[in-house]
């Protein structure tokens, strides 16, 4: 039996809200993009799915009561997983006594001109990006013993490319990479910058890549609710090309109301709301 699941096939939730409004929505493998007017629920569909999920991503025995999801392959019981959401608010003031591990990471990332809930998510991606670069500089080792040199030159190629995108993305503002790091750094009219000292849009953007860079071509379903809020309007327009470019397995499924997010071709991978309510 296949572990994790290779998409989302359909989402069923048995009411929205108090007993209301029934929702059946069939996925496609790559791209779904559902659109509504404020109130309607979009974001509320998401976060069933996504809390209805344990923290490995394991169904259906830890789903919430009313929600059903068929994937592919139907015997698969557990989906790789993450939520992007658009909030960018310092949380340190928030946190209960018990949240020690917690409040000192955010007051480490305060030291460094963090402290929001982007910062965090950043500091989380860093640790990931460093383990994924282990990993790809492991199989690379192993490609050049075996003396495959185009193997080994492809393995490190869709790092560089999303480096290269994120220098395309800043160059307005004149921030590039450093990529002798093993951390996320940058550079900008030489001095050095850390991710925290991003505009929340350039943070919103890396995060967003960094996410699909670090699964490493694995099949994922990323949940994104409403993404575009801090991006720059171009940045909308590629966000859809740029994931699947850093990662084709993965199935996305976000909420918007932008029609900057669906201008390079993804019309058809719109479903309103009222469209899955029965």
């Amino acid at each position: 039996m296949q572990k994790f699941a290779d998409y989302i096939k359909r989402i069923e939730i048995d009411s929205l809200w108090s007993g209301k409004k029934h929702i059946v929505w069939e996925l496609n493998p790559k791209v779904n993009i559902l659109s509504g007017i404020n109130g309607v629920g979009k974001s509320t569909i998401l976060n069933k799915v996504v809390k209805g999920l344990s923290a490995g991503g394991e169904f259906p025995s830890h789903m919430l009561k009313g929600v059903k999801l068929d994937v592919e392959p139907e015997d698969a019981r557990w989906i790789r997983y993450d939520l992007i959401r658009s909030l960018d608010n310092n949380i340190a003031a928030t946190l209960s006594e018990g949240d020690s591990t917690l409040r000192q990471t955010l007051t480490a990332l305060s030291n460094n001109m963090g402290g929001s809930l982007l910062d965090l998510q950043l500091y989380q991606l860093q640790r990931k990006y460093l383990d994924y670069q282990v990993n790809i500089g492991n199989r690379i080792i192993e490609q050049l013993q075996a003396g495959n040199m185009d193997a080994a030159q492809q393995l490190s190629e869709k790092k560089k490319r999303f480096q290269d995108i994120v220098d395309e993305l800043f160059v307005e503002t004149g921030k590039r990479i450093i990529r002798t790091e093993n951390e996320i750094r940058f550079t900008q009219i030489g001095e050095q910058l850390m991710p925290y000292q991003l505009s929340s849009g350039e943070k919103q953007m890396l995060i967003i890549l960094l996410t699909v860079l670090v699964e490493d071509n694995l099949p994922y379903v990323l949940f994104m609710d409403e993404p575009e809020v801090s991006l720059h309007i171009e940045w909308q327009k590629r966000l859809i090309d740029l994931c699947l470019e850093l990662n084709p397995n993965i199935q996305i499924i976000l909420t918007t109301h932008s029609p900057a997010v669906i201008m390079n071709g993804w019309m058809d991978s719109v479903t309103e709301v009222t469209d899955i309510t029965v």
